[in-house]
């Protein structure tokens, strides 16, 4: 039977040389009474300081302190007084040179000195009988004023929802006259708040609140980039936690990276199932699930600008089987070769799978008159982001840890070593399931109609 393996902290000792020369004068012995080691003075605190204040000073102090001043190079020292006085009219003094000038009672203290500082106020205690005398009517001097003023009720109608709904429909109207509705409220229309002339005004001509100097460049409307959606419908992030590179600088071959998530065994199928129960009876959000992934960077560093050119839309060639730098021996295709690096694990994850656009969304801003491409309009295209989830190198599984079949059986499997990537259009069934997703945002006129 296989002895059970616990988790123990690694505690390193270093040792830091001391390099600092010694001292070149021999140490100064101190003639201390012996009280021997029960009484404990030599371990005690005060220990060194007594004993310093009982050392006299070996310093023979003259009477101008170090400091000769010779008062012969002055002028008119000896026949004018005002001439040794201060000048009434002293230099500007550099501000490097005003810290030397801080009172002694500053010194080491710089969070004490509050001079000048308008919200730093002395603590005041108000008693009962101090705040009835501040108030007295019989008092003439506190009448004029003194009569503290009552709190504004808060508007109840400003926190309802369908008033908050209105003025969000309002920014969209502001925004987008042509489509703002003028019709009666219905279940699937609402009309939007008022909109004053100082709001139209706000957005005709944007100010900065603080600072009326800054001017606006330019504005870009916030867009969902609908050709780019992908089968999935949103998109998630990944991080590393360390670099997934050996190499010391960039490697440019993490801009091409494959990651593919391992499949769950029917016990973490099962383990999922219970936490989405669960959390659908606590109210929360469905969890995402927690995959362990396979990471692969491309073999050949050369390969990199042929990869990018072979999905780079722009590109004439970027069709052509040359770009490819492997064949396959046994069907005769060709590919690129990616080598498998490590596996990863899930550290930790956020994010919501039923509303990708409530969590996180990426946006990029688009202008066709510097873009290469210009299939899209000018604007601030924004992307679903349905999680956010950091991974970390898989540590070894041992099955006397784990105690599970399952986890053996997943490390008995054989990995892949090499991977060949082909790069083709996308499938019918691939091309139905975007539709769908964009169909949410974006329905089609037919049913817009309806809708209206």
């Amino acid at each position: 039977m296989a002895r059970p393996i616990y988790h123990q902290d690694y505690i390193a000792r270093i040792r830091y040389s001391n390099t600092l020369p010694e001292p070149p004068f021999p140490p100064k012995l101190l003639d201390i009474p012996n009280t021997g080691l029960s009484s404990g003075q030599y371990t005690g605190a005060g220990f060194a300081s007594r004993l310093a204040r009982e050392q006299p000073l070996n310093i023979e102090a003259d009477a101008e302190l170090g400091m000769p001043i010779d008062l012969v190079g002055l002028p008119r020292v000896f026949e004018d007084d005002p001439a040794i006085h201060f000048d009434l009219d002293p230099p500007q003094l550099d501000a490097k040179d005003r810290a030397l000038l801080r009172p002694l009672n500053s010194l080491g203290k710089p969070m004490s000195v509050t001079t000048g500082v308008s919200f730093l106020r002395r603590t005041e205690y108000i008693t009962a009988a101090a705040t009835v005398n501040r108030y007295d009517s019989r008092n003439a001097a506190l009448r004029t004023g003194s009569t503290p003023k009552r709190r504004r009720v808060p508007d109840v109608s400003k926190d309802d929802p369908i008033n908050i709904l209105r003025n969000i429909i309002k920014g969209f109207d502001l925004a987008y006259p042509r489509d703002a509705y003028r019709g009666q409220d219905g279940p699937g229309n609402m009309r939007g708040a008022d909109i004053s002339q100082e709001e139209r005004e706000a957005w005709a001509r944007p100010r900065h609140p603080t600072n009326p100097n800054l001017k606006l460049l330019d504005k870009y409307p916030v867009l969902p980039d609908l050709e780019a959606f992908p089968d999935t419908g949103n998109y998630m992030i990944l991080k590393f936690q360390n670099n997934p590179s050996t190499n010391k600088e960039y490697d440019p071959r993490l801009d091409l990276g494959l990651i593919q998530p391992v499949p769950h065994n029917p016990e973490e199928e099962a383990r999922y199932e219970e936490l989405v129960v669960s959390a659908a009876a606590e109210g929360r959000p469905k969890p995402i699930p927690e995959f362990r992934y396979e990471y692969f960077l491309p073999a050949n560093s050369e390969s990199v600008t042929n990869i990018k050119r072979k999905f780079n839309t722009l590109d004439p060639e970027n069709d052509s089987d040359e770009l490819y730098d492997e064949t396959n021996a046994d069907t005769g295709r060709r590919s690129f070769k990616y080598k498998r690096i490590r596996s990863y694990e899930t550290y930790t994850q956020v994010g919501n799978p039923d509303d990708p656009w409530n969590d996180s969304i990426a946006m990029v801003l688009h202008d066709p008159d510097t873009a290469k491409e210009r299939r899209l309009q000018k604007g601030a295209f924004i992307y679903p982001v349905v999680q956010r989830t950091s991974i970390r190198a898989a540590r070894p599984r041992n099955m006397a840890m784990l105690g599970t079949q399952a986890n053996s059986r997943i490390d008995e499997e054989p990995k892949v070593d090499f991977v060949e990537l082909g790069v083709r259009g996308p499938t019918e069934e691939g091309l139905g399931l975007v539709k769908g997703h964009v169909e949410k945002i974006d329905p089609p006129p037919a049913e817009r109609a309806i809708e209206e």
